[in-house]
């Protein structure tokens, strides 16, 4: 068999509210020949996306700018209006609907979510996110002027953060919900005043105003449920109850029926709005009692209302109900659209979505470059700053686009279907039945032993593949990349030669705000996914990753809440474990109270020994347990900051600490029955020649391969379910569950060779010294925290640092074609 790398391309019960879902509704509905063409004219568009989803996006499209997050319609329909709420340049986007054409943007400084259009079209208010203020634009000859601002609040970092926005002309009033202060603005449209500051108790996302204009409906993002605001009275009436993470909001023209998007059930709640109760819940995912994974937020009627449809943002598509009698709704289909879709509108027979990261992944040529200026953003009223545009950085580097659909007939809704299952990886058999073969020591079907008992999962900090391992003999690297070669990593090198190079793996995630939750939990809640482009584009906001705020948390919890349902036991040593304490409750008593977590001041080895102290005693006493996660964070590296480690050093500590763990661990008596997998959270910080999501894993133990080439595409999710599978763990989102496991790493019998770790090749105890413009920036940076940084600039610093001051950094790429094909002789 030769392997190469081608070129290719949920069912809620609560109470007796009844649930409807998939599959949809479309049978004896189609034409055979007519839906063929639909089809094949999908499958020319269709892309392979590095996470193993495909997109074959349906309809039309126009360019919309770094993470769309809302789209409004003014209420002739003449205007529609676009927020751009990413890592890079924030705008906000005027759009002719009718004639599907970009009208006018501008750059704003902060902003996030929250549109609104004035009933006269003469207005668009906007949310101004952590300045904590609501910008007023004037529609002009089709073009947006600035012309007031409504004020919350002071700056960030006064925590206020307006979301969405709702405007009642018949009182004048402006209602603005916001999700740091969890509050309800009420404001007098003429005066630009705040009436009264109301407290919700949890985050919101976003309301509605009855059609009587007397009652305001809010879904409370981090609370679960939805509030009636008493418009007249100036009070919250009553909560209901809904799905989690309740996010947006869609009225029948009655007022009678509402439906609420809820993104970490994969459901939508049908809510009576006179009786206050849910009446049915509307399964949104592919298949009934699907994980979490469909992130479904968003929400939109047909112009007769009688169709749905809803918006998954983790499984590129819309949902299609019939919703024509409320109460007794039924799936009819999925309809393929771009990437991570984030919110959908109707006008007339056609249909509006948001991608929030576009169509694809793709190169960027004008990567990290130390010779290129720092981006610097002009906020004018007026056209994009062509300054804005001059790096790209992963972060912020797919662009979203608004897809444009015309409404479907039975026969068309029938082949776009049929698309999106083609482009889904996940499926319910998959997720208790995994790909394998009989006898390798990871099981096929959940639950089967494995005479692996023991699981280390060490987490590192943010390389790509070429960075380190391009020179592996036999993987596909470009050695023109190379920064921390054999040299610097002499056991990482080793690990890979002696058992398994990887050089397909890819992470999920893009930082490690989103990072370390992808690796914990195989993915990232819609409020993580939203919200940390905020924080890492110096925004305001808070490094909300890792267990630090509920609401970015799984409704399931992460790995640990899984094996302590499993009856698995499980120890951290600095994951999810801050300053000697833990992040998250399933953690209390479960993690070293003496393992360092985030300091750079303390080295890899260091840790290595704290983590020794502790496994030797628990070996001694047969306590060992199963699932073991670790962090070594000093690949990260301090950049060239005066008088602490070169990035040679910090990057060659972690290397050696590596080396001793799995040399240790070779040398302990439970080897034979132990497997250590490694990984980077992220792989931001750095160019590769494949994908800026490539990344280094390594895998080792007693029944690990030895001197095997691995070329099959692998995922963060890929070595979860690896994981869970050894465990006897269920996956805990579609995103695991839909992976390919990493069998062909392992040998059905054991091999008790152990692992000789190599000494370091570099001092580490060298330090930066000169004072070169990189020292400089250096110094300036916050090591404090992961990624508390400009991670764009310290990517060029640690470049120079390796290559010289003078020396250009090659551009990252990423290529939206990554896939194995095994071809039999």
């Amino acid at each position: 068999m030769r392997t190469s790398i081608g070129l290719a391309i949920a069912c809620l019960s609560t109470a007796i509210v009844p649930v409807y879902g998939q599959q949809p509704d479309v049978a004896g509905k189609s034409d055979v020949k007519a839906e063929a063409a639909i089809v094949q004219e999908l499958d020319q568009k269709r892309v392979l996306l590095p996470n193993g989803w495909q997109l074959s996006p349906a309809g039309r499209s126009l360019p919309l700018g770094d993470l769309p997050l809302n789209l409004v319609v003014s209420s002739s329909g003449r205007y529609m209006a676009a927020t751009n709420n990413g890592q890079s340049v924030q705008s906000i986007q005027l759009i002719d609907p009718v004639n599907e054409r970009l009208l006018h943007q501008v750059m704003v400084p902060k902003s996030w979510y929250g549109l609104a259009f004035s009933e006269d079209e003469k207005y668009l208010y906007a949310s101004g996110g952590n300045d904590n203020w609501i910008l007023q634009y004037e529609l002009n000859n089709d073009r947006l002027v600035l012309r007031d601002s409504i004020i919350l609040g002071k700056k960030w970092p006064e925590q206020v953060s307006p979301a969405g926005i709702t405007l009642n002309h018949k009182r004048n009033e402006m209602y603005v919900v916001t999700k740091e202060n969890n509050s309800l603005y009420c404001i007098d449209l003429r005066s630009k005043e705040t009436r009264k500051i109301i407290p919700l108790g949890a985050e919101a996302y976003a309301s509605v105003l009855s059609r009587d204009h007397r009652s305001l409906f809010i879904s409370l993002w981090g609370g679960a449920k939805i509030l009636e605001y008493d418009v007249r009275r100036q009070q919250i009436k009553r909560s209901l109850e809904v799905g989690n993470h309740p996010n947006e909001l869609v009225l029948s023209k009655d007022g009678a029926t509402m439906y609420v998007a809820n993104s970490n059930d994969n459901s939508v709640s049908v809510v009576d709005v006179k009786g206050w109760k849910v009446i049915e819940v509307l399964n949104a995912a592919l298949y009934p009692d699907a994980p979490e994974g469909s992130a479904t937020n968003g929400v939109a009627l047909s112009t007769d209302e009688k169709t749905l449809y809803v918006a998954n943002a983790e499984n590129n598509c819309l949902a299609v109900f019939d919703v024509s009698e409320p109460g007794r709704s039924r799936s009819v289909g999925f309809i393929p659209v771009g990437w991570y879709p984030t919110n959908v509108k109707v006008t007339g027979n056609r249909i509006f979505v948001a991608n929030g990261k576009g169509f694809s992944s793709f190169a960027n040529p004008r990567g990290p470059n130390p010779i290129a200026k720092k981006q610097q953003v002009t906020y004018q009223q007026g056209d994009t700053s062509k300054s804005a545009q001059e790096v790209q950085y992963i972060a912020g580097l797919m662009k979203g686009t608004l897809s444009v659909i015309d409404q479907p007939d039975a026969i068309t809704l029938g082949a776009y279907s049929k698309a999106v299952y083609t482009n889904t990886p996940y499926s319910k058999e998959g997720e208790l039945l995994a790909a394998g073969e009989p006898g390798n020591p990871i099981p096929m079907k959940v639950g089967d032993p494995s005479p692996i008992k023991h699981v280390f999962y060490i987490i590192k900090e943010n390389r790509t593949y070429d960075q380190v391992l391009s020179d592996m003999p036999g993987g596909n690297g470009d050695t023109s990349l190379l920064l921390f070669g054999e040299r610097i990593t002499p056991n990482q090198h080793k690990l890979a030669k002696e058992f398994v190079l990887l050089d397909n793996f890819y992470v999920d995630s893009e930082v490690s705000a989103d990072g370390h939750n992808w690796s914990l939990a195989a993915g990232a809640t819609d409020y993580l996914e939203k919200t940390w482009p905020t924080n890492y584009g110096g925004r305001g906001g808070f490094y909300d990753g890792e267990g630090n705020r509920a609401i970015a948390n799984p409704t399931k919890g992460f790995i640990w809440d899984y094996c302590k349902r499993a009856g698995v036991s499980f120890r951290t040593y600095g994951e999810f474990a801050d300053d000697y304490k833990a992040n998250i409750p399933v953690l209390e008593g479960n993690f070293c109270p003496y393992f360092t977590s985030w300091d750079e001041r303390v080295r890899d080895t260091t840790r290595f020994y704290q983590w020794r102290r502790e496994f030797d005693s628990l070996v001694a006493v047969n306590a060992v347990p199963q699932f073991n996660s670790l962090r070594f964070i000093n690949d990260h590296t301090e950049g060239q900051r005066i008088g602490r480690p070169t990035p040679f050093a910090h990057v060659a500590d972690n290397d050696w600490a590596v080396g001793l763990f799995v040399e240790h661990l070779s040398k302990s008596p439970i080897w034979n029955q132990s497997v250590v997998f490694i990984v980077e959270d992220d792989a931001q910080n750095g160019p590769d020649h494949v994908d800026a999501h490539r990344t280094t894993a390594y895998v080792a133990g007693g029944y690990v391969k030895r001197n095997f080439i691995d070329h099959t595409m692998y995922s963060t999710s890929s070595m979860l379910r690896t994981i869970e599978l050894i465990l006897g763990l269920p996956p805990m989102s579609q995103y695991d569950a839909a992976a390919t496991p990493m069998w062909r790493c392992f040998s059905k019998t054991t091999d008790p060779t152990g692992f000789v770790s190599v000494p370091s090749n570099v001092d580490l105890n060298d330090k930066n010294v000169a004072n070169t413009p990189s020292a400089v920036k250096s110094a300036a940076f916050d090591f404090s925290k992961e990624d508390a940084i400009p991670d764009l600039v310290f990517s060029e610093v640690i470049w120079k640092a390796v290559k010289g001051e003078h020396s250009e950094m090659p551009a990252p790429r990423r290529s939206a074609f990554l896939q194995i094909k095994e071809e039999k002789k």
